[in-house]
C-alpha cells in the first residue's frame, strides 16, 4: 500500500520521463514524523551523481517542531538515495548523454518506508511546452463536452 505524500506536478512539465527508478532516502527519525504529517515539498529538489552515490538536494522536509536537541535544523539538507549499484551504472551512463537529468517524481511511504521515485529526464523545449499545453486545454475541453452532453 502506497500513501502519497509529495508529488512534483513541474516535472511532467519541464521534461520528458524516459525511465523511472524507486529509490529508498536516509532519514532522520523526526523527519520521518515530519514526512508522516505530510511536510515536504520536492518541487524544486533534483538529483546529483558523486562517487557512486545518488543525492537529493534542495528537498524541504520540514523540522518536526515537537522533536527534541538532536533533531537536524536544516529542512534543506541534501539526502542520500538507496539504489542498487547496476540502476546507478545505468544512471550515470546516460547523464553522460546530453540533455539527461536525474529528477524526482513523488515522495511516498511503502508499507512503513520512504520511497522517491525518481526519472531520467530529457528537457522540453518552449514548444514541446507549449504543445503540452495545447493538448490539456484540448482533453479537458473534450471531458465538459462529453460531461454537458450527459445532462
Amino acid at each position: 500500500m502506497e500513501k502519497e505524500i509529495s508529488y512534483n506536478k513541474q516535472a511532467r512539465f519541464e521534461y520528458f520521463v524516459e525511465d523511472t527508478f524507486e529509490a529508498g532516502i536516509v532519514l532522520e527519525g523526526a523527519e520521518v514524523k515530519s514526512l508522516r504529517m505530510g511536510n515536504a515539498n520536492i518541487k524544486d529538489s533534483f538529483c546529483f551523481v558523486r562517487g557512486g552515490e545518488v543525492t537529493l538536494k534542495n528537498a524541504h522536509i520540514a523540522v518536526y517542531d515537537k522533536s527534541g536537541a538532536y533533531n537536524s535544523k536544516d529542512a534543506k539538507r541534501d539526502r542520500k538515495l538507496l539504489l542498487h549499484k547496476r540502476e546507478i551504472h545505468k544512471i550515470v551512463g546516460k547523464i553522460g548523454e546530453k540533455g539527461f537529468t536525474l529528477v524526482p517524481l513523488r515522495l511516498y511511504f511503502k508499507d512503513a518506508l520512504v520511497k522517491v521515485e525518481v526519472a531520467l529526464c530529457r528537457g522540453k523545449n518552449v514548444v514541446d511546452k507549449k504543445k503540452s499545453i495545447k493538448e490539456r486545454d484540448i482533453d479537458r475541453d473534450t471531458r465538459r463536452q462529453i460531461k454537458e452532453y450527459g445532462r
